[in-house]
C-alpha cells in the first residue's frame, strides 16, 4: 500500500502536448472499447485481445494481499496458505481477476545470477495455475522489492539494474507459455532514494519499465504479446506522474500495454484526521479529480487504466471506529460508480481485512454487498446510518437527508415488517422523517446501544441500514499514566467516538499533528473497547511539560465532552475539571 501521502499539497495542473503519442493513439483509437462493468457470466476469451478488451475483462479484481508479498513467506503476516477453495470463493463472488503481489528479493541467491529459490517459484506458479484454472485473469508483479532494493537504483545503479534484469528474466522464462490471462506488472509503487527530484525519478522509472518491457517481449512464447502493466511514479495520479508515463508509452509504441495507479481515498478522511470524519464533498472531489485525470490522460486516448489497489487507508476489521460504517459504505458506493463511468478497472486491496481466508466468509457482508453492487449500479444512501435518541429526554421526530443517487426511495423495513408511510415516517423531497411514535416503539425498553435496525429501500442497489440508538452523554473519569500513554475510563452510554480535538489552554494545537487541532485516530488516540479512550505514547510525549491541554471528544450523536491533560516529567494526569 502507498504510504507516501502529502496532506493538502497543491496538485499540479500541468498539461502539455505529447506529440510522440500520436502514432500510438491513432492505432489504438481504432480498437473497440469494452465497458469495464461487472458481468453475470465469464467474458468470452478473445482470440486476439486488445489491451482495452483484456483490461475490461479483468473488471472487477481482487488483491491476494499480505501473502506472497509477505516477508519472509506467505503466512508471515497472518494469512493462511492459499487454497483452490479460496480462489473458487473469490470467483464465486463476482471477481474476474486477481492481483498477485510477490516479493522476490528475500527468495533470491547471490549476485550475479540472483537465482530465485525453486521452491518459491513453484509456490507462485501453483497459485497462478490455480487462478487460471478458475478462469481468472492474474496480474503478477514485483512488490515490496520496490522499497527493499529497487529504490537504490540511483545510488547503486549497476547492481540494482542487474538484479532487476535477472529477476524479470527468470519470471518471464517461467511463465512464457501461460495463457494471455496472465498479465505482468513491472514494479509496485516505484520509489527511489537519493535522487535530485522528480525528473531523475521519472528517468529511473522509465529505465526500469523499458528493461522490463524488453525482457518480457524478447523472452518469446506468449510473452511476445502478453499484456504488460506499467505504473506511474509512486503509483500516483498527479498530472506530472501521468504525463511522464504517457511519454514512456509513446517511446515504447506497444499497443498491449496498460497503466496503473492506486487509490486509498482523500487522506484526511481515510485516516480520520483534521476533522474529516465524513465522506463529504471534499473527499468526493478528490476522487473525481484523480479519476478524471487518468481518464483524460489515458482512457480517452485508448490506453486502459487499472486501479491496482483501492480501499480506505486506515480500514481494518481489527480496528473498528476509525471510519464510521455508513461513511465507509458511501465511499465505496461512490468509488465503484465513478470508476465505471470513467472506464477504470478496479482491484480491491484485501490483506485479510475484507475476506476472512480461514472461514472464506466476508468479515462485513453488508459492506461487501455495497462494494459488489457498485460494480453494476448505484445505491441510495442517507446523511447518516445512525439515529440517536437521548435516554434522558423525550423521543421526538428525527430527520435524515436521503441521497437517492439516481434511484427512487421505496420505503422502510424493520425485520419482516414494512413501516407505514404517514404513520411511521414521512418523506418531503429528500427529507426522511421518522415519527416519534414509530421511534418510541422501535426504542423498546431503551437500553443503551442499538435498539432497532431499519432498512431504507431504493429502486436499485442495496438497502441503506439505519440503526436506532439510545444514548446519553458519555462520562469520563480522572486518570493517571506516564509516557507510555494514558487510559481514560469512559462510560460511553450508547454513544460512539468520532474524533478528538486537542488545544493548549494558553493557545495552539496540541499533539503530534500540530498543524490541526483534530488529531489522528490511532496516532494520537483510539477507542476500541467499551470502557475507555486511550491516548497514545506519541500523543502524550508530544505535549509540552506543565502546559494544560484541553481535549474535546466529539461523538457521533453530536455530543462533545471536554477533558484536561497535563504532562509533568514522565507523569501524565487527566481530569474532568
Amino acid at each position: 500500500m502507498t504510504r507516501r501521502l502529502d496532506f493538502l499539497r497543491p496538485r499540479p495542473r500541468r498539461s502539455r502536448s505529447l506529440p510522440r503519442l500520436a502514432a500510438l493513439l491513432l492505432a489504438i483509437a481504432l480498437l473497440p472499447l469494452v465497458p469495464a462493468t461487472a458481468q453475470a457470466a465469464d467474458p468470452p476469451p478473445p482470440s486476439a485481445p486488445s489491451a482495452r478488451s483484456a483490461v475490461a475483462a479483468m473488471q472487477p479484481g481482487w488483491n491476494l494481499g499480505n501473502t506472497y508479498d509477505a516477508i519472509p513467506d506467505e503466512t508471515s503476516w497472518g494469512n493462511p496458505p492459499v487454497t483452490r477453495a479460496l480462489l473458487k470463493k473469490v470467483k464465486s463472488q463476482g471477481f474476474r481477476s486477481i492481483r498477485l503481489p510477490v516479493t522476490w528479493g528475500v527468495h533470491q541467491g547471490a549476485a550475479p545470477d540472483y537465482t530465485i529459490d525453486p521452491a518459491w517459484m513453484a509456490k507462485v506458479r501453483q497459485v497462478v495455475d490455480l487462478a487460471l484454472d478458475e478462469n481468472l485473469y492474474v496480474l503478477l508483479n514485483m512488490h515490496h522489492d520496490s522499497w527493499m532494493w529497487v529504490n537504490n537504483l540511483s545510488t547503486d545503479h549497476g547492481a540494482v539494474l542487474g538484479r532487476y534484469t535477472a529477476t524479470w528474466t527468470q519470471i518471464a522464462a517461467e511463465f512464457r507459455d501461460k495463457p494471455s490471462r496472465l498479465v505482468f506488472e513491472s514494479i509496485n509503487e516505484p520509489t527511489f532514494s537519493g535522487t535530485s527530484g522528480d525528473d531523475e525519478n521519472y528517468r529511473l522509472l522509465a529505465e526500469l519499465n523499458t528493461v522490463f518491457h524488453r525482457i518480457v517481449r524478447e523472452s518469446g512464447g506468449r510473452n511476445a504479446d502478453r499484456l504488460l502493466v506499467l505504473p506511474t511514479l509512486y503509483t500516483n495520479s498527479e498530472q506530472g506522474r501521468l504525463d511522464a508515463l504517457a511519454t514512456e508509452l509513446a517511446d515504447l509504441r506497444d499497443p498491449m500495454v496498460a497503466t496503473t495507479i492506486h487509490f486509498y481515498g482523500w487522506w484526511p478522511f481515510s485516516v480520520n484526521i483534521a476533522g474529516y470524519t465524513r465522506f463529504d464533498s471534499t473527499s468526493q472531489q478528490d476522487l473525481t479529480e484523480q479519476f478524471d485525470r487518468v481518464y483524460n490522460t489515458f482512457v480517452a486516448h485508448g490506453i486502459p487504466v487499472i486501479i491496482g489497489e483501492y480501499a480506505l487507508l486506515a480500514y481494518d476489521h481489527n480496528r473498528p471506529g476509525i471510519i464510521e460504517r455508513g461513511e465507509q459504505r458511501k465511499y465505496f458506493e461512490f468509488l465503484g460508480d465513478y470508476a465505471r463511468r470513467r472506464g477504470l478497472t478496479t482491484m480491491l486491496w484485501d490483506a485479510g481485512q475484507f475476506l476472512n481466508r480461514d472461514t472464506l466468509q466476508w468479515r462485513d457482508p453488508e459492506l461487501f454487498a455495497q462494494i459488489r453492487s457498485s460494480w453494476a449500479t448505484r445505491s441510495g444512501t442517507a446523511s447518516s446510518d445512525l439515529v440517536f435518541l437521548a435516554k434522558s429526554a423525550p423521543i421526538t421526530d428525527q430527520t435524515l437527508t436521503l441521497n437517492p443517487n439516481g434511484t427512487d426511495f421505496q420505503g422502510l423495513r424493520h425485520g419482516s415488517r414494512n413501516l407505514l408511510k404517514g404513520r411511521d415516517y414521512t418523506v418531503s423531497g429528500n427529507q426522511l422523517t421518522l415519527t416519534s411514535a414509530a421511534l418510541t416503539e422501535l426504542a423498546g425498553d431503551r437500553d443503551y446501544g442499538v435498539d432497532a435496525t431499519l432498512e431504507g429501500r431504493f429502486s436499485r442497489g442495496v438497502p441503506w441500514r439505519i440503526d436506532v440508538v439510545t444514548y446519553d452523554t458519555p462520562i469520563l473519569s480522572d486518570a493517571s499514566g506516564d509516557t507510555g500513554g494514558l487510559t481514560v475510563p469512559t462510560r460511553f452510554r450508547g454513544d460512539m467516538l468520532a474524533t478528538m480535538e486537542a488545544n493548549y489552554d494558553d493557545g495552539g494545537n496540541a499533539g503530534p499533528a500540530d498543524w490541526t487541532s483534530y488529531q489522528q485516530w490511532d496516532s494520537a488516540f483510539s477507542a476500541y473497547t467499551g470502557d475507555s479512550i486511550k491516548l497514545t505514547p506519541d500523543f502524550v510525549n508530544s505535549l509540552r511539560e506543565d502546559s494544560r491541554v484541553t481535549l474535546t471528544f466529539h461523538f457521533w450523536s453530536g455530543t462533545s465532552v471536554t477533558y484536561h491533560v497535563t504532562r509533568t516529567g514522565s507523569t501524565v494526569t487527566g481530569t474532568t475539571t
